[in-house]
């Protein structure tokens, strides 16, 4: 039995994946993916490259996740998995790349500047 590792990333969050054969199951950071995503959305943002490719049910996940938000770290499994089934098998990549499941999302939070409020609001303006 053969462990896929891959790694995603999502704005500060990094999943790590290994995807080995088994019935589908998913633990997140010792837990199961239900428990630790507890919405619906986040819950179909990680199944959904299996969807994709019909492999639900083929595969167990044991997922380690850290930094960022629940969005970037759903997103950042997500990407991970997708990259993994690709490894797994090449003719997965024409049903993940259409969806842009396969394509790092670069947007990061602007930093702060100094002599501003926030990154891009400035203090307000005085004439007199």
């Amino acid at each position: 039995m053969s462990v896929t590792h891959k790694i995603g990333r999502r704005k500060t969050s990094i999943a790590r994946v290994y995807l080995s054969e088994g019935k589908g199951q998913v633990t997140v950071n010792g837990r199961d993916y239900k428990e630790y995503f507890p919405t619906e959305m986040l819950q179909y943002k990680i199944n959904q490259p299996f969807q994709l490719t019909q492999t639900v049910g083929q595969y167990d996940l044991k997922v380690s996740v850290y930094g960022g938000g629940v969005t970037g770290q759903v997103e950042a499994i997500r990407l991970a998995i997708s990259r993994a089934l690709v490894s797994i098998n090449e003719e997965n990549k024409a049903f993940l790349k259409p969806e842009g499941l396969l394509t790092r999302d670069p947007r990061m939070v602007e930093r702060k500047k100094y002599g501003q409020k926030k990154a891009r609001k400035r203090f307000q303006f005085s004439k007199r």
